[in-house]
């Protein structure tokens, strides 16, 4: 009967999760039969299995009778556990999809958890589809699952050194390697996980995406390391979990538009939600580090675990007060440098200009991803001599943040490299070059991004990036379409483009032939900034052996801001 209830995906969550911070279930129905049956009889199944009196089944397909379904699973899966001799905490909400909803709780051993799973949705489908009881359905179910070999316990880690959990959508990895950079400057052994791969003390362990569990395993198993910084992305939480028990800092840089309409996230709100997990497993006694520029970000205090140490570009933020207030810690910038306030005033730790990341303070997204940095290095006790050094010593090059910021000059030109790929990033790109640019310059901008983006996050794209570019382009990346149509992409991209002002659009077939379309037509003195997510290695093959650009050192860097500046 699967037209009344059915599996549609029934997933084992190894670490904690957007639903419990432990090891959970997440089982998603689709329940056509529960949304088309009559009220009356669902109001007579509700009474029978004695559900409150406010359970009240709704309209047919409504929103209210997704979140009356919910509650009946949530009720027959705790039903079901008690008999099979278990208690249980049960989430059910309405799930992705008009038809769907998701029933969540914690397990202890995989194959039990995962047999009750399916009889769950059995009970679900045999309550509309046959005339027994819930308590006769309940009692053979727990027989079939006490009767299941229960299978192994959870292997999630349990960290006996600190570690420092990364998320957010822009700006993770960046932070990731400065903090890293940080720790090894105070003459410590650290590990860090991240969509690049897992390190150790700055050496490559393993190469690839490991922002989730599998990366955070790895990266706890280095041995006689001081600290581990993991990188939590998305993706990884939703699909498997976070990859330890605990955290003795979180630390969330920003929430913006990106990957939305996948798993089961559609909204930016959503979306904060699945990071803030990472605040959660924050320990009591340790601190969550958390951007109070992004409203998103800051309502993440609500539900974190840990003592506030909020982040702001503004002194006067009334967060920054609060946090003090609350026996928390706050970072801002103040005269020109990162400084932490206190109640006996502000203490100065490195100026902007001395911080090779922020580009001379003309970027503002580095600064904020520099203070969360500093911020979970200072909550983790480091010297705030060893701070100030790793800050004046980390260099947005090829080697040490390849892909973000990088910063070239061929003659009087400016090109940046920059990973920028959603809306955010892309006004972020905009602000450096408009920093770098000199009166009369014009900035130019060649774009790309993946396929699985929806088509409002691609328009945005297109029009943010020529809202902050005198001339754009669309380079196209067709290793990343991930199933879109290749046409459908750049229509989107060109199209958001065309909105924000551009007069033309040329698309170019990669990365590297859009640099090279721009060298070729960009002034003497005009400032070229290009998105670069396919072709990292060849493009800094092509600025650094055949076209004779240089590598733009911080003093280069300061000199050419002040020169921005003073023009």
């Amino acid at each position: 009967m699967p037209d009344l209830v059915d599996i549609v995906e029934l997933r084992v969550l190894d670490g904690p999760n957007l639903y419990f911070p432990r090891p959970a279930v997440k089982l998603t129905l689709a329940v056509p039969g529960w949304l088309r049956a009559t009220e009356p009889r669902l109001t007579r199944l509700a009474t029978a299995m004695g559900l409150p009196g406010n359970a009240t089944p709704g309209a047919r397909s409504s929103e209210h009778r997704r979140r009356f379904t919910s509650r009946v699973g949530a009720h027959v899966t705790r039903s079901l556990a008690r008999a099979s001799g278990v208690r249980l905490g049960v989430r059910g909400r309405a799930g992705p999809g008009e038809d769907r909803i998701v029933l969540a709780f914690p397990w202890r051993r995989r194959d039990a958890a995962e047999a009750l799973a399916r009889e769950v949705a059995a009970v679900m489908r045999d309550l509309l589809g046959t005339r027994r009881s819930l308590d006769r359905l309940v009692s053979e179910a727990a027989a079939r699952v006490v009767a299941v070999d229960p299978g192994p316990a959870p292997t999630v880690a349990d960290p006996q050194i600190p570690v420092i959990a990364i998320t957010g959508t822009n700006g993770k990895t960046t932070t990731v390697r400065l903090l890293a950079h940080i720790v090894r400057a105070a003459g410590c052994s650290v590990a860090y996980s991240s969509t690049d791969g897992v390190f150790r003390d700055g050496e490559l362990v393993e190469a690839g995406d490991y922002s989730g569990f599998g990366g955070a395993q790895m990266a706890l198993a280095q041995p006689d390391i001081d600290f581990a910084i993991l990188e939590s992305a998305r993706g990884g939480i939703l699909l498997r979990g976070i990859g330890t028990s605990h955290n003795d800092v979180s630390v969330v840089t920003n929430i913006s538009a990106d990957h939305l309409g996948l798993q089961g996230v559609d909204t930016l709100d959503q979306l904060a939600e699945v990071k803030a997990t990472v605040t959660t497993i924050t320990r009591a006694d340790g601190w969550h580090v958390l951007n109070a520029d992004d409203p998103r970000v800051l309502a993440m205090r609500r539900r974190a675990g840990g003592r506030p140490f909020m982040c702001s570009l503004d002194p006067h933020h009334p967060a920054l007060r609060d946090a003090l207030s609350d026996g928390g810690r706050a970072l801002t910038v103040l005269d020109g440098s990162i400084s932490e306030l206190g109640r006996g005033g502000a203490r100065a730790l490195v100026d902007l200009e001395h911080i090779p990341m922020a580009l001379a303070g003309i970027a503002s997204q580095h600064v904020q991803n520099a203070m969360s940095a500093t911020a979970a290095a200072l909550a983790i006790g480091l010297p705030r001599k060893a701070i100030a050094r790793g800050l004046r010593t980390f260099m947005p090059d090829a080697e040490s943040n390849p892909g973000r910021a990088n910063i070239y000059t061929l003659g009087e030109r400016v090109i940046v490299i920059d990973y920028a790929h959603n809306e955010a990033g892309i006004e972020g790109l905009a602000q450096i070059a408009d920093g770098f640019r000199p009166s009369g310059a014009a900035t130019w901008i060649a774009f790309g991004t993946a396929g699985d983006r929806d088509d409002a996050i691609l328009h945005a794209l297109g029009y943010r990036a020529a809202r902050g570019a005198d001339h754009v382009c669309v380079a196209e990346l067709h290793r990343y379409l991930r199933g879109r149509d290749p046409e459908d992409l750049i229509a989107r991209l060109r199209s958001g483009a065309l909105e924000g002002g551009a007069d033309d659009v040329p698309s170019m077939p990669d990365e590297v032939t859009a640099l090279r379309f721009m060298l070729e037509r960009a002034g003497p003195r005009d400032v070229l900034a290009i998105t670069v997510l396919a072709q990292r290695t060849e493009m800094f093959r092509l600025l650094d052996t055949e076209v004779g650009a240089a590598r733009a050192d911080p003093a280069t860097v300061r000199r050419l801001v002040r020169n921005a500046r003073r023009d």
